[in-house]
């Protein structure tokens, strides 16, 4: 896998360990799989962060902090994750959030005279807010289901290539005859 690649831009621990707003967590912030990238705490942290990435509420990132503290996920790839949606791609991220709960609600699309004030937002919000709201929760677990076994799967297939590559190696090497030893 990557992880060399993903473990370079991981924070330094014993500096995070030693910041002075984040010494509330005490031991918690110390557990390993909270850092490490392994085959449990990674596909948790890719399920919980795309899961976290699609609910629409303000502050996702706490929430999603919090929550891979309590399930021991991987907490870097958590919050990266949670960044899918961020200013740059919410408008299209939601709006497919809401056309998905429509589609299953069968709910037509009406059409949308924009204008920004509060007035308007409150009023269209009162007319999208139940197929916003169950398209968002269907899109968020579709790919949080898809996420970890997808992950599950590629760290799997990751493991048995590198088997793979090894037993290829040690049967390219010659062999030696049998009771013989290698002189140093």
């Amino acid at each position: 896998m990557a992880r060399r690649l993903i473990q370079r831009f991981l924070p330094d621990l014993d500096r995070l360990r030693a910041h002075k707003h984040l010494r509330f967590l005490g031991e918690r912030l110390h557990q390993p799989d909270l850092w490490h990238l392994n085959r449990h705490s990674t596909p948790k942290a890719v399920a919980l962060g795309l899961f976290m990435a699609f609910m629409p509420i303000p502050l996702q990132t706490i929430p999603a902090a919090a929550l891979a503290f309590y399930l021991r996920a991987n907490l870097p790839v958590t919050l990266v994750l949670v960044w899918l949606t961020n200013p740059l791609t919410m408008a299209p991220a939601f709006y497919l959030c809401y056309s998905v709960g429509a589609w299953i609600l069968r709910t037509p699309s009406p059409p949308i005279d924009f204008e920004i004030s509060v007035a308007w937002l409150s009023e269209e919000f009162l007319r999208v807010w139940e197929p916003f709201l169950l398209g968002c929760f269907v899109v968020a677990s579709t790919l949080a289901v898809t996420g970890y076994y997808g992950m599950r799967w590629l760290w799997r297939w990751h493991v048995l290539r590198d088997w793979e590559r090894r037993r290829a190696r040690r049967n390219a090497r010659p062999s030696r005859p049998k009771g013989s030893r290698k002189r140093r």
